[in-house]
């Protein structure tokens, strides 16, 4: 039987990578906020 988690980096990458969050919102909040590191790498 197959594991229900199938890893895959672009798809990963995709949804949560820098240019996901880029295109939200996510990284203004963040420097508005006053975070030293806007993305984990």
């Amino acid at each position: 039987m197959k594991r229900t988690y199938q890893p895959n980096n672009r798809k990963r990458a995709k949804k949560h990578g820098f240019f996901a969050r880029k295109e939200s919102n996510v990284l203004n909040t963040r420097r508005q906020k006053g975070r030293k590191k806007i993305v984990v790498k």
